[in-house]
């Protein structure tokens, strides 16, 4: 094999081979999840986000009054949110206005 041949060869691999993934320096499980697959995944969480606002909107609240959001799907690279600045209004909690005082940088007005 001459060294055009290896390069023409190397140039046209596919892009889920061995070879290709290693140039690139990515992982199998990075490489599944292609842009079609992305946007699939994508179209999927938002069909499953709307499907639970419509049943939290036109269903009976005392059934539904505990349905939580679906969680998206897990994608390689992507960490699941943390709910840890939840701001949360009125009730025991407070008023919420040192969370959001905290959130946009200001001191809260009642302060």
């Amino acid at each position: 094999m001459s060294w055009r041949e290896l390069r023409v060869f190397l140039r046209y691999l596919p892009t889920d081979s061995a070879t290709a993934r290693a140039v690139r320096g990515s992982t199998a499980e990075e490489d599944a999840w292609s842009l079609d697959r992305l946007l699939l995944a994508s179209a999927v969480d938002a069909i499953r986000e709307n499907t639970f606002v419509t049943m939290k909107v036109g269903g009976d609240p005392k059934k539904t009054g505990r349905m939580k959001p679906p969680k998206p799907i897990p994608r390689p690279g992507v960490e699941e949110p943390k709910h840890g600045n939840v701001i949360r209004f009125g009730g025991r909690h407070g008023s919420g206005a040192k969370q959001l005082a905290q959130v946009f940088g200001r001191p809260a007005a009642n302060q």
